[in-house]
């Protein structure tokens, strides 16, 4: 028996007060299929369940960060990483009067696209897309939410709201300028096809929550991947006076706790880290909103900045940092040789696949033995960048008898 909504009265849909930039959940511009709107949820926090239910979300669990999951258990997977960003975004969408649950859902669905490895494993697949319009993570996760994912009777996707999908697309910024030409080079097909059906505004800037989650991103990661290095050896604390940020925090902490340990030393560098970026964002942002002083989201679209930054000091502080970890993390030896055998396992599963469709499971070579080539291509990198660390290994294992060396 379905329960009338009257019944629920007072049980905290989470339409609490908010500015009035603020992305409204009841009056979202609804979802590419029409449903009837639940009783106890707002429309964002549906989607947020949505995305935490999905399969998409669990494997994240098992996709590489920096360092690849049999290097140790305690090192950031995309599904650690997405968690701290939620967190972070929360903690500025309601610093902002923003919507939290919008801003979460946003953050947790951010790196749906990405593929197996790291960036090596959506190097690699781009480079064997070229011909077949290139791979790009961000396209690829609106095809996980509004195609690939087979969860629901009546559509395909997850069937987001507007406003989420918004954010998942243009979290960085506006992709075309006024006359439609790619800001960052050509915008990808699945994008502008997308787009075509369901106006995403492509040459505006997201909403505020939106641009809570993409900083968020930058935060988490600034943050975590000092701390995984530090956790790993090939970074130390005397190496992060390279950097003037963390320079400067680890000098505090070094003078306040003399005598602490390594380890507890990491984690207070990290946590203070986090927290005078937050504090710095929070700072920048109301300022910039007192100055525009927007009236409605629309407002926030239009305003041609962002309205979540960082202050000026801050930008140069974390560019540095930025710069720091790919010379001395991302870029050290032993990621690089971890990151050629990860090429390779891409390159070769998408070479086999191409070559015999049949080598793919049940459910995703049917229809293929006279697909174009365009067609089929597109098909193995779905399959390819939906796949874990763990089963590409598997899978490399099983069709070349062999794994090449990642560590």
């Amino acid at each position: 028996m379905t329960a009338e909504i009257g019944a629920f009265d007072g049980i905290g849909f989470g339409y609490r007060p908010r500015a009035a930039y603020a992305s409204d959940p009841s009056k979202s511009r609804g979802r590419f299929t029409d449903e009837s709107e639940s009783p106890t949820r707002t429309p964002f926090q549906r989607d947020r369940d949505r995305i935490i239910h999905s399969t998409a979300f669990r494997r994240l669990k098992h996709k590489t960060q920096v360092f690849i999951a049999h290097e140790g258990d305690h090192y950031r997977t995309r599904l650690t990483h997405s968690i701290e960003v939620a967190q972070i975004a929360r903690a500025l969408a309601r610093a902002l009067l923003a919507d939290e649950d919008l801003a979460e859902a946003i953050a947790l669905v951010h790196d749906f696209g990405h593929t197996p490895f790291g960036h090596t494993g959506e190097d690699a697949l781009n480079d064997c897309m070229k011909g077949f319009g290139g791979f790009d993570h961000n396209a690829q996760a609106l095809r996980v939410v509004t195609k690939l994912e087979r969860r629901y009777a009546e559509f395909d996707g997850l069937n987001l709201t507007w406003e989420t999908l918004e954010g998942l697309v243009k979290h960085n910024g506006p992709l075309v300028d006024a006359k439609g030409a790619g800001l960052k080079g050509e915008v990808p097909r699945s994008i502008r096809d997308f787009n075509a059906l369901f106006d995403l505004e492509l040459s505006q800037f997201a909403g505020i929550e939106a641009q809570c989650a993409a900083i968020a991103d930058d935060v988490a990661y600034d943050a975590h991947d000092i701390d995984d290095g530090l956790r790993s050896g090939l970074l130390t604390l005397d190496m992060l006076g390279e950097s003037p940020l963390a320079a400067e925090i680890l000098g505090e902490v070094r003078m306040l706790y003399p005598l602490l340990d390594p380890v507890r030393t990491t984690h207070e560098v990290v946590r203070r880290q986090i927290t005078r970026m937050v504090e710095d964002v929070i700072a920048t942002s109301r300022a910039r909103l007192a100055e525009t002083a927007p009236g409605s989201a629309a407002e926030i679209r239009a305003a041609g900045r962002a309205m979540v930054a960082f202050s000026p000091g801050m930008a140069a502080q974390e560019a540095t940092l930025k710069a720091f970890l790919y010379r001395n993390l991302y870029r050290h030896p032993t990621v690089m040789a971890v990151r050629k055998g990860a090429d390779e396992i891409v390159r070769n599963l998408f070479a086999r696949y191409m070559e015999d469709t049949r080598a793919m499971p049940e459910g995703w070579r049917e229809g293929l033995d006279r697909a174009p080539d365009a067609v089929k291509a597109r098909h193995v990198a779905d399959f390819l960048a939906g796949m874990t660390d763990t089963y590409a290994e598997k899978e490399h294992r099983r069709l070349f008898d062999r794994l090449p060396d990642i560590g």
